[in-house]
């Protein structure tokens, strides 16, 4: 009885997920009709309408009061506004990947939508011989940094979280699969898949901005948290050189991409990446971004959850 009774509560909630991801598919089939500009301010209003009805934007909340004590109420309501709307962007940026990006090496900046800091890192890199990491935060349009990267001839195996949503999650690997590089879904097996990459002297991408429950303890504006020291013991392992990359929004709808120098990460006295110490200089390089777009990062994001494990 009891087993009958979870496959119907399965099946339904699959149900629910179907129908979910089919009324996001038609709204993005929708969105891609319009110009991107239309499209994106649209996705924009949506969600800074719908988004502080829900839940989330109390969370939201909560977290930039802690983050920033010393900003008023109002600062905390615009910003938290904000960021639902670079979440509605990011959703229908999705569909117009390749026509956003439109940087053509050579061009200088300003010539387009986008602008590339670190050309000559990236045709450095694609030039030699890796293990390289790349990491990145929930900044900007941050699905633009492998397409950015792929048009330099750097391919870039990226780590990601997959949606809740099944259908949603097919989805989206498959797309990702035609915008440069590949994707590598964040669940048993995929350490060894990034593992194997290096191996081979490639380059991989992850984000580090989540919360992990397994993480290593460390802080993030100040606060306690969790982070995943899977990137330290990755560079650690295969002596990778580790360099931080982000996308930054800019006004009248243009990006900039930046590819930062390389990363020194902290080492014990034997020689080897501190992977506590390190997991602390990513938090630190993360929130470095942070500070400087405050409404470009994910504050309804449980980043400072932290569940006993006892």
């Amino acid at each position: 009885m009891k087993r009958g009774l979870r496959r119907l509560r399965d099946r339904l909630g699959l149900m629910v997920d179907w129908v979910v991801a089919q009324i996001a598919f038609s709204l993005l089939a929708v969105l891609k009709r319009l110009p991107p500009h239309k499209a994106l301010n649209f996705a924009d209003w949506l969600a800074r309408t719908v988004g502080p009805l829900t839940p989330r934007h109390k969370l939201a909340l909560d977290n930039l009061r802690q983050a920033y004590p010393e900003k008023d109420a109002a600062w905390a309501e615009r910003t938290a506004r904000a960021n639902w709307g670079q979440m509605g962007r990011i959703a229908a940026e999705y569909v117009f990947l390749d026509r956003l990006f439109d940087y053509v090496p050579g061009w200088p900046d300003g010539e387009g939508l986008i602008d590339v800091e670190g050309v000559a890192l990236f045709e450095e890199l694609r030039d030699r011989k890796g293990p390289f990491i790349f990491f990145t935060a929930h900044i900007g349009c941050f699905e633009l940094l492998p397409v950015c990267a792929a048009t330099f001839g750097l391919e870039v195996t990226a780590l990601f979280r997959q949606p809740n949503n099944p259908f949603i999650a097919a989805r989206v690997l498959n797309a990702r699969r035609t915008d440069g590089g590949h994707l590598v879904p964040s669940k048993a097996g995929a350490a060894r898949n990034l593992a194997a990459r290096l191996d081979e002297g490639r380059a991989v991408g992850m984000l580090v901005d989540q919360k992990f429950q397994k993480g290593t303890p460390s802080l993030f504006f100040g606060r306690p948290c969790l982070t995943n020291p899977l990137l330290p013991k990755l560079a650690r392992q295969f002596d990778a050189e580790v360099y931080p990359a982000r996308c930054v929004r800019l006004p009248n709808g243009r990006y900039r991409l930046q590819l930062e120098p390389k990363l020194d990460l902290p080492r014990t006295g034997d020689g080897d990446i501190d992977v506590a110490a390190s997991a602390q200089v990513l938090n630190d390089v993360v929130e470095r971004w942070v500070r400087e777009t405050p409404e470009q990062w994910m504050w309804f994001h449980r980043r400072w959850q932290i569940v006993n494990r006892s």
